[in-house]
C-alpha cells in the first residue's frame, strides 16, 4: 500500500501556535523531510516527538526528493516541514508536491501559520484582495525587473525579505514604485514583534541603515485605481455607429450604446438619425 505525504504547518514564531493535529502526525509518521534538521530539532524535543528526519532543501531536493517519493510509494508515512510556517510557499517543498502528484501519491495538508497571511491582517492595508510576490531577487536588474512588471498591480503586494537584503530592495521599490504605503512586519509572533507603518519614500531614506533586524514581510499599497474618464455623448453615438458597421439596427445599436455610457437611448438614436 502506497503511504502519504503531509504537509505539515509549524509555528512561525511562538511555540504555543503548534496545534495538537500537528503534534499527532509528526508523532505518527515514518519520517520528517525537514529544510534544516538542526532546526526542526528544537521543535520535537520541545514536545516530545522522537521521529527520525532527513534534510530536504533547496540543494537536495531533486535527489532527495526521488528518496523520499519512493519510501512513500514503499509503503511508508512521510512529513514535510520547513524551518517555520507552511512548507511548500517559496519553498522547495513545491517541487516534492509536483512528484507527488506525478507518482499518484495522496498529499495531506496539515494547516498552520504562514507568515504571509498574518502579516497582511495586521497590516493596516487592504486585505480583501492582494498578491504573494515571495522574495525579489538579489540581482539588482532581476529585482527591478519584477517591480517593474508591479508598477500597475492595484492589489496588495506581500513580499518576504532578508534584514541584510532590505536597504537595497526598499531604495529599489521607492524608486520604481513611487511613494505608496508599507507596512515591515518583523519578528511575528515572537517577542520583539513589530509593525512599521510608513511611506516607500520614509522607508527608503530612513530604515536602510541595517537598524532593522529580524524575519521581515513587506506589505505595499497597491497602485492608485485610475479615474474613470466620463463619457460624453459623442462616445455614445460612436459607439453605436461601430455597432451599426457590425449589421446591428440603429435601434438596437443606440439601446446598446445607452446601456454602456448612462445616455438615453433616445438622445442616442435620435442623433444617428441626424447624421445619416
Amino acid at each position: 500500500m502506497i503511504g502519504k505525504l503531509y504537509v505539515v504547518g509549524t509555528p512561525i514564531g511562538n511555540l504555543e501556535d503548534f496545534s495538537p493535529r500537528a503534534e499527532r502526525t509528526l508523532s505518527e509518521v515514518d519520517f520528517i523531510a525537514a529544510e534544516d534538521t538542526r532546526v526542526t530539532i528544537k521543535l520535537l524535543n520541545r514536545f516530545g516527538i522522537s521521529t527520525p528526519m532527513i534534510s530536504y532543501h533547496k540543494y537536495n531536493a531533486r535527489e532527495r526528493g526521488e528518496e523520499i517519493c519512493s519510501r512513500i510509494m514503499n509503503g511508508e508515512n512521510a512529513a514535510i516541514v520547513t524551518d517555520a510556517g507552511m512548507p511548500c510557499i517559496s519553498d522547495p517543498g513545491e517541487w516534492l508536491i509536483q512528484k507527488c502528484a506525478e507518482c499518484g501519491i495522496e498529499v495531506c495538508a496539515v494547516p498552520g501559520p504562514t507568515a504571509l497571511a498574518t502579516a497582511v491582517a495586521i497590516s493596516g492595508l487592504p486585505t480583501g484582495r492582494f498578491t504573494f510576490e515571495g522574495f525579489l531577487s538579489v540581482n539588482k536588474g532581476s529585482r527591478r525587473e519584477h517591480l517593474l512588471s508591479l508598477v500597475n498591480e492595484q492589489r496588495t503586494m506581500i513580499f518576504y525579505e532578508a534584514p541584510h537584503k532590505l536597504p537595497n530592495t526598499l531604495k529599489d521599490m521607492y524608486d520604481v514604485l513611487g511613494d505608496r504605503k508599507i507596512s515591515i512586519v518583523r519578528e511575528l509572533t515572537k517577542i520583539h514583534e513589530q509593525v512599521i507603518r510608513t511611506t516607500l519614500k520614509d522607508a527608503a531614506e530612513n530604515l536602510t541603515d541595517g537598524s532593522v533586524k529580524g524575519e521581515l514581510v513587506l506589505v505595499i499599497e497597491g497602485a492608485a485605481v485610475p479615474e474613470k474618464v466620463e463619457d460624453t455623448i459623442e462616445d455614445a453615438i460612436e459607439l453605436a455607429k461601430q455597432r451599426i458597421a457590425n449589421g446591428m439596427s440603429a435601434s438596437a445599436a443606440a439601446k446598446e450604446a445607452a446601456g454602456i455610457t448612462g445616455f438615453k437611448k433616445g438622445d442616442i438614436y435620435k442623433k444617428l438619425i441626424e447624421d445619416q
